[in-house]
């Protein structure tokens, strides 16, 4: 499908996502992230989605110049633009049945900086940033962020990044365990597409599953946990994968998942 602000790829079993607004460092209107819950409710077959951002920059946040946000009702176009377009973007993600990675280069702010976190493992460039400048224009951070950073980083770093509103260098936010890895630049697209095939390759109910729990885990008690748990086991031990890594197992031999 054609889309003005996204590329959409497959590469092998990996949906690569490009938000392509290279001019405006990828800076998000409200139909951008349209797009992307587009795209991902079209896997036709994907294991696993690969998000980056054409050029330097992952995303530079919402497009506040752009009509839907500059109307003359500046803070109701902010909040519908939420609610209607940015959050149930962030939800898509959360909520896909596959594993999710981002690849970040250049700034990834605002709501880019949460659609970046939002994805299981994210790759960053040692050129790539993190950063949630709401307060220094007199906002609050949105798109799930005041949800993801206190449990991605602790309460304190979040209130860091938030409060303080300043970059947060790749490298230090690794120290955090905010990302995955950080890589050169020119390695950026081959070790995020490459981490997105291995999830691909893997198997991809028990991943969906387990993708699942984590967030319900967050929000469960131990004992809602563990039946939860329970019942995700009984639909993992039915699939196909299931019984392929078992009988790779008793072979000792490498698993061939197929998806199933």
């Amino acid at each position: 499908m054609a889309y003005e602000t996204i590329l959409t790829e497959r590469t092998g079993d990996v949906l690569v996502v490009t938000l392509n607004r290279p001019d405006r460092l990828n800076a998000a209107p409200p139909a951008m992230f349209d797009e992307i819950r587009d795209a991902l409710a079209r896997l036709d077959g994907a294991r696993a989605v690969l998000l980056q951002g054409a050029g330097r920059a992952f995303c530079s946040g919402a497009d506040v110049a752009s009509g839907a946000l500059a109307s003359g009702d500046p803070a109701a176009a902010t909040h519908a633009a939420l609610t209607d377009h940015y959050n149930p973007t962030i939800l898509a993600v959360a909520r896909l049945g596959v594993p999710v990675v981002s690849a970040v280069r250049g700034p990834a702010a605002g709501i880019g900086c949460s659609l970046a976190l939002a994805a299981d493992f994210c790759v960053a460039s040692d050129t790539g940033y993190f950063l949630q400048a709401f307060v220094n224009i007199g906002l609050v951070p949105d798109g799930g962020a005041t949800w993801l950073l206190p449990r991605l980083v602790g309460r304190s770093r979040a209130a860091e990044m938030m409060l303080l509103g300043e970059k947060l260098p790749a490298m230090k936010a690794r120290d955090w365990g905010l990302v995955h890895s950080v890589v050169s630049d020119e390695q950026l697209e081959h070790e995020a597409l490459a981490l997105a095939a291995r999830l691909a390759a893997g198997p991809t109910v028990a991943l969906g599953l387990i993708r699942r729990g984590i967030g319900q885990a967050l929000e469960s008690t131990l004992e809602e946990t563990l039946a939860m748990e329970a019942n995700h086991q009984r639909s993992a031990r039915g699939s196909a994968d299931s019984m392929e890594g078992g009988l790779a197992f008793l072979q000792k031999r490498k698993p061939n998942f197929t998806g199933k």
